[in-house]
């Protein structure tokens, strides 16, 4: 027994070497550490929540909801036998409100034990078919106390069991073309659920929204993964009554007359649909985004606040998004956060911790993926990086984190390249990039601070992915170069 301690002793000081040996420039900015999970668990992480003493709250698809207590290492299960909970949120040490597959549950401590006592339904009035990718998300709540959760879409590579849960209408199923269906209520919705229980269909098109946040604005945001009506992965900005382009659950839009959704035109659909306020170019950016996180004031993160950090199922990366409001519609850009730096994939739950470390679980359920947890430490470094990017009138203007090392030769097409594309909306699995073309830039304008760049382009249009890409960029000292060249700005209104 005591080998056996010290073993795993020695393991947790392996795995959090990189504080001890940071070898990459990032490791100046942040570390990466993994935590030691409890033996003969399936550390498939589906949920991350903290509670205010410090401890991590963490949800495994198997069914387990654990604290662990980083300044001891020690887990402790808080309740088990759940089923597949893709969320949690903690409203005190006795309560927290876990989304599972079938429903909304709070699990209450009631005697002190530490261990949940009572399972209470909060919700349920959703429909199942058994099939095996109805997976249920959320909850998060918003400023006026209403709770969201969203309902994946089924798909055509499950079955449907004799018995099911809700009223059943039978549309798009019979093509097996037509990958993704919602034959019950409210399959590929977002719900609101108000402070006394009632429930209000809130929005309507979404195929597998894995991730959902409420900014510091009281806007709800949720990321959506590429397939079948989804061009490339994106980011939604949700609202009420809006539908976001997947047709199968339109049919359960209150008075809904045009029958089977499926048998509108493309042209159609399109009309209706709300596009990503952000996309995330497939396989270039993100394949799979999952739960975003904001960042808010955040001492070593003060450069990014209000922006929002992804996770991505697909690789070794967190991807960062910056948004703005162009004629009241939000939308923004992408870049790379940490790609690497011993971050492993999979990366499907975030939560930062009272401390401002950033907390990483991972899953590789049927999926492309890790398991196990990570822990983000931050040095309070600044990166030299894209702080931001802000769509004018005749182009783009960015700001760097650290002043730029310029001189009038800098600018060739091999450090700085521009180009556009655009994505597909139809019924196939995804789409690829499609009206590439490179664009000429002026750069018009550098700072005399040196931190902001002026690109002026010609004929700017909507509906495109601009994609800005910085090659040899240093900072003033010297020191740096760019961290993260690409940035990825999703036009949906031009100024």
């Amino acid at each position: 027994m005591r080998n056996k301690a010290l073993n795993l002793l020695l393991m947790a000081v392996l795995l959090s070497s990189c504080q001890l040996n940071p070898v990459e420039q990032t490791a100046e900015v942040y570390c990466v550490d993994s935590i030691v999970m409890p033996e003969g668990l399936t550390a498939e992480v589906s949920a991350l929540d903290f509670l205010a003493d410090g401890r991590l709250v963490a949800g495994f698809m198997r069914g387990e909801i654990l604290l662990y207590d980083p300044s001891t290492d020690a887990w402790e299960v808080f309740a088990t036998g759940l089923h597949e909970p893709l969320g949690i949120r903690v409203i005190s040490p006795a309560e927290m409100l876990v989304m599972q597959l079938p429903e909304l549950t709070l699990l209450k401590d009631t005697d002190g034990d530490g261990k949940a006592d009572v399972y209470q339904t909060v919700f349920d009035d959703f429909g199942m078919t058994g099939n095996y990718h109805e997976f249920a998300y959320g909850p998060v709540k918003d400023q006026d106390g209403n709770t969201y959760i969203a309902l994946n879409a089924a798909s055509s590579g499950g079955g449907i069991s004799q018995e099911t849960r809700g009223d059943t209408l039978m549309i798009g199923k019979s093509e097996t073309s037509r990958a993704m269906f919602s034959v019950v209520p409210y399959r590929g919705w977002v719900l609101q659920i108000d402070s006394s229980g009632q429930m209000t269909p809130f929005a309507s098109g979404l195929r597998s929204p894995n991730g959902m946040v409420v900014d510091q604005e009281n806007r709800l945001f949720v990321t959506e993964n590429q397939g079948d009506w989804v061009g490339s992965s994106a980011l939604y900005h949700i609202q009420k009554d809006k539908f976001y382009g997947h047709p199968s659950s339109l049919v359960w839009t209150e008075g809904w007359d045009r029958g089977n959704p499926f048998d509108l035109t493309t042209a159609q659909l399109d009309a209706m649909r709300e596009a990503p306020a952000v996309i995330f170019p497939h396989d270039i950016l993100a394949n799979s985004p999952s739960q975003p996180v904001m960042i808010h004031e955040h001492p070593a993160l003060a450069v990014f606040d209000g922006q929002m950090l992804v996770g991505e199922m697909g690789s070794e990366r967190l991807v960062r998004v910056q948004l703005e409001s162009v004629n009241g519609v939000m939308q923004g850009a992408a870049t790379t956060f940490i790609d690497g730096s011993g971050l492993r994939k999979g990366n499907n739950r975030l939560v930062f911790a009272p401390n401002g470390d950033l907390w990483v679980g991972q899953a590789d359920h049927g999926w492309l993926g890790d398991r196990g947890i990570q822990r983000i430490s931050f040095t309070g470094r600044v990166p030299f990086d894209i702080q931001h990017i802000s769509l004018q009138k005749d182009g783009f203007d960015i700001e760097l984190t650290k002043p730029l090392s310029y001189h009038d030769s800098l600018w060739t097409d091999s450090t700085l390249h521009v180009q556009r594309y655009r994505y597909a909306y139809h019924e196939k699995y995804g789409s690829p990039q499609i009206d590439l073309e490179d664009l000429e830039v002026k750069v018009s304008d550098v700072s005399s601070d040196r931190r902001r760049l002026k690109l002026v382009l010609d004929d700017l249009k909507s509906g495109f992915v601009y994609q800005v890409t910085l090659n040899g960029l240093i900072s003033t000292d010297g020191q740096d170069t760019l961290d993260h060249k690409a940035v990825f700005y999703t036009v949906k209104e031009l100024r």
